[in-house]
C-alpha cells in the first residue's frame, strides 16, 4: 500500500472518529470527563472556523495536523472501548457530517476577546503617549 493510500485511510478514520466523538459527547453511558473532552474535540474539529486561521504560514495548519489528531486520540482513550466501537459504527453509517455551532461560538468569542485586548492595549498606549 502506498503512502498516499495510507494517508487517505488515516484521514477517513479521523473524520469518522470526530463524528463518533460527537455522538459520544451526547450519550448518557459515557463518563462525564470523557464527554467533556469528546465534546470539546468534536466541537473544535466540526467548527467552520479555526482558532488559528489556515492562511497564517505553518501555524495555520498546526491545529489540523497536530492538535486535532492528538485531541481525538485522547478522547478516544477516555471513551470506553465497547461504546467507542458502537459510536464508530454509527458514524460510518451516518451520511452527513454534523456542524458545531457551539464550537463556532467559542472560537469567535476567543477571537473577539483577542480583538478587544488589542484595541484596549492600543488605546492605553496612545493615551499614555508611548505610541
Amino acid at each position: 500500500m502506498g503512502l498516499l493510500t495510507k494517508a487517505k485511510q488515516w484521514a477517513k478514520a479521523l473524520k469518522r472518529d470526530i463524528v463518533a466523538l460527537w455522538l459520544a459527547a451526547r450519550d448518557r453511558r459515557v463518563p462525564l470527563h470523557a464527554k467533556l473532552v469528546a465534546g470539546a474535540v468534536a466541537a473544535y474539529a466540526l467548527s467552520p472556523v479555526d482558532l488559528i486561521p489556515d492562511f497564517i504560514p505553518v501555524l495555520g495548519y498546526l491545529d489540523d495536523l497536530v492538535i486535532v489528531p492528538l485531541g481525538i486520540m485522547l478522547a478516544v482513550r477516555l471513551v470506553p472501548a465497547a461504546l467507542m466501537g458502537e459510536f464508530r459504527e454509527k458514524a460510518s453509517r451516518q451520511a452527513e457530517r454534523p456542524a458545531s455551532r457551539g464550537g463556532l461560538a467559542v472560537i469567535l468569542a476567543i477571537w473577539l476577546c483577542c480583538l478587544i485586548f488589542v484595541v484596549w492595549s492600543l488605546w492605553r498606549a496612545i493615551r499614555s503617549g508611548s505610541l
